[in-house]
């Protein structure tokens, strides 16, 4: 394989710069602890591999080729960040009480999901950065099997890092005034990406 190492700093400087993924896990570790946001994180790893996967098979190519079939999915992806800046502006607290179903880890492994698997722009980087680091020497499924999971563990590395951080100013979030702040300032961050998205191009 070409580069190996150049390949993880590359994708670890991708997974730290902020981005939608990276706002929900903070979100959530917020509401739930680093613990809570666990599902999140494994959600956004998930569609990482699985955006990769199909980014590599003929669904990818007809996404790169097709100026119909990538604005749809722009547009899906950005409504649903414009719905999760919407939900976050509107929270009122980030403690959640026990009989809470929005607490419920499944929802958020869901909600992470969707978001990665909604952002044509992932698809776009496996598929034009990928590539470089495949040998032709070697067989192609096995290297890029190997890339994506580097990718997805670092995913969930990074992630958990962000959400450790994070855990440390649930204290102050347990105040209504701190639950108000960090509310609005997730859901504007949450819309200004949405707006972004539905303004990118190829």
């Amino acid at each position: 394989m070409a580069s190996y190492g150049l390949f993880l700093i590359l994708a670890s400087l991708t997974v730290l710069s902020p981005g939608p993924g990276v706002v929900l896990t903070l979100s959530n570790a917020l509401r739930h602890g680093w613990s809570g946001a666990l599902p999140g994180i494994l959600g956004i790893a998930l569609g990482a591999f699985i955006v990769a996967g199909l980014s590599a098979s003929s669904v990818g190519l007809i996404l790169a080729a097709s100026t119909t079939a990538f604005s749809v999915l722009k547009y899906v992806g950005a409504l649903y960040l414009l719905y999760l800046g919407v939900k976050m502006w509107r929270t009122q607290r980030f403690i959640p009480v026990l009989a809470d179903t929005a607490a419920q880890p499944w929802r958020r492994f869901i909600e992470a999901l969707s978001i990665q698997l909604l952002n044509p722009k992932a698809g776009f980087f496996f598929l034009a950065v990928f590539p470089q680091f495949i040998s032709p020497q070697g067989s192609y499924y096995r290297q890029f099997f190997l890339l994506v999971s580097s990718y997805a563990l670092l995913v969930v590395l990074v992630h958990t890092g962000y959400a450790l951080m994070a855990n440390g100013a649930r204290g102050w979030l347990s105040s209504n005034r701190g639950a108000r702040i960090v509310g609005k300032l997730s859901g504007i961050t949450f819309f200004c990406f949405g707006v972004l998205m539905a303004s990118a191009s190829k």
